[in-house]
């Protein structure tokens, strides 16, 4: 290999540097989709088969769930399921064994399928407030001034 060669090889290697993209990673997006009938899973299936880069797509009606698998990004695939004139958001629920307080207000939702709650912040928590503790302390037996009805 001569000089020639040499040249040729890194004028190849440097080229090939600047040509390589990042691809994209296989995501999941899962959405919440109001569907009354197999027509309405039809369109909706249609529509979401029709993003580049999807690879599969699978409509629950029961659940009123689409799940969306590919090189896709979950804000394409929201703005293209929102062109159906559907009620669309992203899947909110999550498995009630991930959420610290399940049964807190803003977790439980009547409308949840079976083990699932609402994906909550993890700011909200149960706190015990200084009310609380006095109430504990009214009946407390080691409280001398507890109340004897008791």
């Amino acid at each position: 290999m001569g000089v020639e060669g040499t040249l040729e090889y890194l004028s190849t290697l440097l080229s090939s540097v600047k040509r390589r993209k990042k691809r994209k990673q296989i995501q999941t997006v899962a959405l919440k989709i109001r569907m009354d009938c197999e027509g309405c899973v039809r369109k909706v299936k249609q529509v979401l088969s029709g993003v580049k880069g999807v690879k599969s797509v699978d409509v629950d009606l029961k659940q009123q769930k689409a799940t969306v698998t590919g090189y896709v990004e979950a804000k394409k695939v929201l703005k293209a399921a929102q062109s159906t004139k559907k009620k669309v958001e992203i899947w909110p629920y999550v498995p009630y064994t991930l959420v610290a307080h399940p049964y807190v207000s803003q977790a439980y939702d009547k409308k949840a399928p079976p083990n699932m709650v609402r994906r909550i912040p993890n700011t909200v928590t149960i706190h015990e407030t200084t009310v609380d503790d006095q109430y504990t302390t009214m009946f407390s037996d080691e409280n001398p001034n507890a109340c004897s009805i008791m």
